[in-house]
């Protein structure tokens, strides 16, 4: 195991005990970061899906495609906010006072600039969806990139010692207080300049706390800091970003452009609605294995141990969502957008298999980023993002219906090949990963069958609240009563359990 020193991040003396751990207790440290994301991301599960069924009431389908209109395409230049420079700080084994110093005034730079560009591009966004309104908002969104510049090497800091717990508080704290922001704004009439008021207020308040939690205040920049070889890390890192955001967003402005505002607006409400859990689960996890396998990447037999626990544990909290939205859409829609949004059940349904995918996908991607192959990860992106987006053409004319069935369908043939792709040349085979989908995939159908009877049942004589309830419920109980019988996966669980008391011991088992 790296020694407690070599770990450390030199910085500013008087800083550096405040916001700087060793390795000792890797494991423990891993799962009780985990616990805390996790905690914390059920919070902001809560706290989002409250902010949305309020919002939803209180605003139209054209509020929210005003806004994703403009989200769109500003979405690709958030990528470029930090030009992958935070990710190359948490995977390098050790970085300097100096180096920290230069990327925050990177970062900044790069800020200043998407926000001015972001603004040179308002008129066009205007032109190009012939809205009027486009104009202001894209303007006022702009100033987001600043705000976020500010605060993104703070955060990597955070990260980096692995203080997950704060990072959790944090975004509890900008997730109520932009939340408030847009109800408060929509309350009083103000319609989709809530949403404005939200995309602007969350990152100026998560700025703030970085810096209040962290205590460094960074130093000036050194030209020659040795940022050249993150750089080049966090620039592919940032290209296969902005390849892979182009895949998975390109049809929203196909869809706003072809099919206006209402259409955009039901087709991104369901689209959130989906991954609004299976975002706060791989924000969680995928935060915390980022970290932790970057300091693995030397040591096969732990990082293999590590990877397909993580990877067991998102599929197991992920694959009883993925049922749910797909037989339950009807329902999930009603409940927490309201009857007035009805149309993005059946969009819900044609999306749902897509978590499932996402749960597989997303994980091999900490794999290859931790252990430095982000430039196999730009080439997957660079085939992968071109059939995404002929999948999207073909669905386009009949709608986002069409559009949402030809996204799943794309995935559910690409998944294979992606994973073979991923795990190339890595001590992780394919094995390992059939082992690990196959017994929460068969929980998963034997829990949504038992579900299914459950609505047939009682269904028809609850009301859509209580039946909904109701068929998580029984979903959710069968799924790990099922899955918690295997010795396997209940070690697993169990042993996350007990590496919340404390420290592990050094030797691992694989």
């Amino acid at each position: 195991m790296a020694s407690r020193v070599a770990d450390l991040l030199p910085v500013r003396r008087a800083a550096t005990e405040t916001f700087l751990s060793h390795t000792g207790d890797l494991k423990g440290k891993t799962i009780r970061g985990g616990l805390a994301r996790l905690c914390a991301q059920g919070a902001n599960l809560l706290l989002r899906v409250g902010s949305l069924m309020v919002l939803a009431r209180l605003l139209g389908p054209k509020d929210f495609g005003l806004v994703g209109m403009v989200t769109a395409f500003t979405g690709v230049l958030t990528l470029f906010r930090d030009f992958g420079l935070s990710a190359a700080a948490i995977q390098r084994k050790t970085v300097t006072e100096e180096q920290i110093s230069t990327l925050f005034w990177i970062d900044i730079s790069f800020g200043a600039l998407l926000g001015l560009l972001t603004v040179a591009m308002a008129p066009l966004i205007a032109a190009f969806y012939q809205e009027p309104r486009l104009l202001g908002v894209t303007v006022i969104l702009a100033i987001g990139f600043l705000f976020n510049a500010a605060g993104i090497q703070h955060s990597a800091l955070l990260q980096r010692q692995m203080r997950f717990t704060a990072l959790a508080v944090i975004s509890v704290v900008l997730l109520i207080t932009g939340g408030a922001v847009a109800i408060a704004g929509a309350e009083a009439g103000y319609g989709y300049w809530a949403l404005v008021a939200l995309s602007v207020t969350s990152p100026l308040v998560a700025t703030i706390a970085f810096w209040l939690t962290t205590g460094w205040v960074p130093g000036m920049p050194h030209r020659w800091a040795g940022v050249r070889s993150m750089m080049r890390f966090g620039g592919t890192l940032t290209l296969n970003g902005l390849v892979a955001y182009i895949a998975y967003n390109a049809e929203k402005v196909m869809i706003g452009r072809a099919w206006g505002a209402d259409a955009i607006g039901i087709y991104g409400r369901a689209y959130q609605l989906v991954y609004l859990p299976t975002d706060n689960l791989n924000g969680a996890i995928g935060e915390v294995a980022f970290s932790a396998l970057s300091r693995l990447q030397d040591d096969p037999v732990r990082l293999k141990n590590y990877f397909v626990k993580g990877f067991s544990l998102i599929l197991g909290l992920t694959l009883p969502i993925t049922f749910a939205c797909a037989l339950f859409a009807d329902d999930v829609v009603f409940v927490f957008l309201g009857p007035k949004w009805k149309d993005a059940a059946t969009i819900v349904r044609l999306l749902a298999p897509t978590i499932a995918i996402f749960a597989v996908i997303n994980p091999l991607g900490w794999l290859v980023y931790s252990i430095g192959l982000v430039a196999r990860s730009l080439r997957i992106a660079l085939v992968f993002a071109p059939i995404m987006i002929t999948g999207y053409v073909l669905g386009l004319p009949y709608g986002p219906k069409g559009v949402a069935f030809a996204c799943s369908a794309v995935m559910m043939l690409w998944v294979i090949p992606h994973i073979l792709w991923c795990i190339h040349g890595t001590v992780i085979s394919f094995r390992d990963i059939l082992l690990a989908v196959c017994r929460p995939l068969t929980s998963a159908v034997l829990a949504a069958a038992v579900a299914c009877g459950a609505r047939f049942i009682c269904g028809p004589f609850v009301s859509p609240v209580l039946r909904l309830i109701l068929e998580t419920s029984v979903l959710f109980i069968m799924f790990f009563g099922a899955l918690l019988s295997a010795g396997e996966q209940k070690s697993l669980y169990l042993a996350l359990l007990r590496g919340l008391r404390g420290p592990y011991l050094r030797h691992e088992p694989t």
